[in-house]
């Protein structure tokens, strides 16, 4: 995977692509049935959606309180209006993307993603990670991926805070077992049999895979109550999923899902990398390596603002986070004049 060069899409293609992005977020408010009901707890504000079917009173989450939100919120009715014509717009928008060379996500990854937005999942909380959230900053960095760029893993992971998940008090309107099922997954073997958090494809070697922050010294299988499934818990995946992304995934008429941010997803691969080093999936730590380095390169010239902010971040956590990410550009030479200055 070579850094040494980036190449943007056209200002056409990375207006249609944002143009999209609005389009599905505007969806969000355009779905509710009801009236928006604001609730706070532990000291943060969430939306649902309140309305009655016969005599019961049922509640569906919205989102995180925010300004974009509220805004969409007093437009529900003419966004109610608009939903057909939206909806094509938006198939002509990722035309468009086509054309123009936008890679996007191979059509079994985004069929399953798609699956997995109608049940829920990325409503209440799930983050798509790894590889595939890569790919998906084409569109909100408007960068073009050359070829060895596009070889990935067909493994999916989704991640989510527990504890979010837990204060949702909502879980996904299908089962995700059986929505996996439908793509031919069946649950792989796990220690614990109780505790599924892992499916593998039974047709090849890939995997979906359910992931959340660890914030004690083990790394155990944790519940996500609102997905209905355990995750594996890892460390460092709590600076990984501040502050989650929306992202527009080019299936059919769009499919709106949440990545990391670009620039916490580029800090996490160097300290994943030199993680990595210490146990069998030595492999993967160039994968990493390079598309820390890759994203490094494009945010350094874009957003540098925002880069210095996460990587000072994580600096700020303690001494073996900064021991990991200078290790990890100690074998990234040409990242040693740029975020290295910082260390």
């Amino acid at each position: 995977m070579s850094t040494s060069l980036v190449t943007h899409h056209s200002p056409i293609a990375h207006a249609a692509y944002h143009d999209l992005l609005a389009s599905l977020r505007d969806e969000v408010a355009a779905e509710i049935r009801g009236t928006p009901t604001r609730i706070e707890r532990r000291g943060r504000v969430y939306w649902y959606d309140t309305y009655r079917v016969g005599s019961d009173v049922k509640k569906t989450y919205i989102g995180d309180d925010g300004e974009a939100l509220r805004a969409r919120m007093r437009r529900i009715e003419t966004l109610r209006e608009g939903r057909d014509s939206r909806r094509r717009n938006r198939s002509r928008l990722i035309r468009l993307l086509r054309a123009e060379g936008f890679l996007g996500i191979d059509a079994a990854t985004a069929g399953l993603l798609n699956a997995m937005a109608s049940a829920g999942v990325f409503r209440l909380g799930g983050t798509v990670v790894g590889t595939h959230a890569f790919r998906l900053y084409e569109g909100e960095l408007g960068v073009r991926f050359a070829f060895d760029q596009t070889a990935q893993t067909g493994d999916i992971d989704i991640a989510s805070f527990e504890r979010l998940s837990i204060a949702l008090d909502e879980t996904v309107s299908r089962p995700l077992a059986a929505v996996l099922e439908d793509f031919s997954f069946e649950p792989a073997p796990s220690f614990d049999r109780n505790k599924t958090w892992r499916w593998k494809q039974a047709r090849n070697e890939t995997f979906v895979e359910f992931l959340t922050p660890s914030f004690t010294a083990a790394e155990e299988l944790r519940p996500l109550p609102a997905l209905g499934v355990y995750a594996q818990s890892l460390h460092y995946l709590n600076y990984l999923l501040a502050e989650p992304i929306y992202a527009a995934v080019t299936y059919r008429d769009g499919v709106l899902v949440q990545i990391p941010r670009p620039e916490r997803f580029a800090i996490h691969k160097l300290i994943v990398a030199d993680r990595r080093l210490e146990g069998r999936d030595r492999l993967k730590a160039v994968k990493d390596r390079l598309q820390a380095e890759f994203l490094v390169n494009v945010l350094w010239t874009d957003r540098p603002d925002d880069l210095r902010d996460a990587l000072e971040d994580a600096l700020s956590r303690g001494k073996r986070w900064r021991e990991r990410i200078t290790a990890s550009i100690e074998r990234l030479p040409g990242l040693q004049a740029t975020i290295g200055t910082h260390l």
